[in-house]
């Protein structure tokens, strides 16, 4: 738009400002083999009447198996070649399910995706592992999205495939990219809004941003949530769906509990309370800038898409409803100084840096007069230097394997039968919530 005149520009802009648009976001296991790609399809065509963009995740488990390459790559622990067959071998027999045409172009197109993750494989690590990880694990949303694309354009529902990269600016924290809200509003309003006026539909990938030097970085594991939220904040979408494989927002993880209950309305604060708290169903960073320009989100089902879900808005009515917020695979830590002095502000000023500079997220933590405790996720990839780095300056103590329960809206009974045949390392209450880090008494 640079060669055309101001009242061109500002008629081009309210225009846009009337354009009426939504997000979608699909997650890995609504595109985890050919059948879901095409229930996708069908939930594209029923539902996006109007201007949308669509967010998807990579395939399946593609992430787990990418993080997989990337340790066999960095570490040279397994076999680069065997994953990388494996991966390719995935997509592939889902692209021959999907379209039975050989020569159709997405085949040169995916191709072309596993010839670059060769190039790069075949190449030292020369950068840090954070670095690599990004490089190569974006690549499943690079893969699914245009899969999906292709899929949709070949069953007449016409879209445009973008890349995030190119939208969504991060600066180089590699893992856990901070977005760049000002450049990144200012691309979506220069190159996805017109995309949306001449298209309709547009597909891209979650999870994934772009830095100023054209590098990779992701937004945080299970980011692509996120990456809807900022999307819909940059544009002014009316809503946000996400389509998962459970019929809305639970009170707990059905992996771990019979009989959950679907909360069919959440406010702002309750929402980001559960997402604080650990409760996968949505990435913790994806309310607030939703809540910021006041665009509902509704948690819906890929597998029964025409029931209401639950919706996430502006709101006065708390939840009441119970919920479980399970987190395992953690690590529990007791940092002390070394001349058992208190435990002051300079001392936890320091801890808090630390966390901070191995990006490792507190979910729990508690101080006594010479300790601080903290419970965080046991990965060995933040978890390793950052201890390294504490004991330099304290007595560090630590338990692995420990699990982190949170109760909203507890009662004596469920604590006391949550925690049966646990050992309870720590706990702490309010008003509202409780939480224990527990081990197995076996």
């Amino acid at each position: 738009m640079k060669n055309h005149p101001p009242w061109m520009v500002f008629l081009f802009l309210y225009l846009c400002s009337k354009l009426i648009m939504q997000v979608f976001k699909f997650g890995g296991a609504s595109v985890k083999d050919p059948d879901s790609v095409k229930n996708v399809c069908s939930i594209v065509k029923q539902f996006a009447r109007e201007p949308t963009v669509v967010v998807v995740s990579a395939m399946g488990k593609t992430t787990n198996k990418l993080e997989e390459l990337v340790n066999a790559y960095f570490y040279r622990k397994g076999s680069v070649d065997e994953i990388l067959a494996e991966l390719k071998n995935y997509h592939f027999e889902i692209l021959k399910q999907l379209f039975s045409d050989a020569k159709a172009a997405i085949y040169d197109d995916i191709e072309n995706v596993f010839v670059e993750l060769i190039w790069a494989l075949e190449e030292d690590p020369s950068f840090s592992y954070n670095h690599h990880y990004d490089q190569l694990v974006s690549q499943g949303e690079i893969l699914s999205s245009k899969i999906v694309s292709a899929y949709l354009n070949a069953q007449g529902v016409q879209n445009k495939w973008m890349d995030a990269r190119g939208i969504i600016q991060t600066d180089n924290s590699y893992r856990e990219g901070k977005v760049d809200y000002e450049l990144s509003g200012r691309l979506a309003r220069q190159e996805l809004i017109p995309a949306l006026q001449k298209h309709q539909l547009v597909i891209t990938q979650g999870f994934i941003g772009g830095t100023s030097e054209n590098y990779t970085t992701t937004l945080g594991r299970e980011g692509s949530d996120y990456t809807a939220a900022l999307i819909a904040y940059f544009i002014d979408a009316k809503q946000v769906i996400i389509w998962k494989d459970v019929p809305g927002v639970l009170n707990a993880d059905p992996k771990y509990f019979k009989n959950t209950k679907k909360i069919d309305d959440l406010t702002y604060h309750d929402a980001i309370e559960l997402t604080y708290y650990g409760a996968s169903v949505i990435h913790p960073k994806t309310i607030k800038p939703l809540q910021n320009k006041n665009i509902p989100l509704h948690v819906k089902s890929f597998l029964k898409p025409a029931e209401a879900g639950t919706t996430i808005k502006d709101g006065n009515k708390g939840n009441s409803v119970t919920s479980y917020i399970f987190k395992e695979n953690q690590i529990l830590l007791s940092i002390q100084p070394k001349d058992f002095s208190f435990i002051a502000e300079e001392n936890l000023s320091t801890i808090f840096n630390l966390f901070s500079k191995y990006n490792a997220h507190i979910h729990m933590m508690q101080n006594s007069a010479i300790s601080f405790s903290v419970c965080t996720d046991n990965d060995p990839q933040k978890i390793e230097p950052l201890l390294a780095d504490l004991q330099q300056h304290f007595k560090v103590l630590y338990n692995t394997g420990v699990q982190l329960m949170t109760i909203r809206n507890y009662d004596p009974e469920t604590v006391a039968r949550l925690s049966e045949n646990k050992i309870i390392l720590i706990e702490q209450r309010s008003r509202h919530t409780h939480q224990m880090v527990m081990k197995s008494s076996d």
